[in-house]
């Protein structure tokens, strides 16, 4: 996992998932996630609860 914030859209991307799929996960999970950019310590939280997505590491 890279060490900088990341869009929604990028981190929906990496589950293979559209962002309104990932909001509703994360309302789900009654996950408290700040507007605006995903910090790696937000990320963290995300990747901790939904487990690491299958494509975290592959480039486009």
């Amino acid at each position: 996992m890279e060490n900088k914030a990341k869009t929604r859209q990028q981190v929906a991307d990496e589950y293979g998932v559209s962002v309104k799929t990932l909001s509703r996960w994360i309302k789900r999970r009654n996950l408290c996630i700040e507007n605006g950019l995903l910090t790696p310590s937000t990320q963290k939280v995300l990747y901790d609860s939904l487990g690491l997505p299958p494509f975290a590491n592959k480039t486009a």
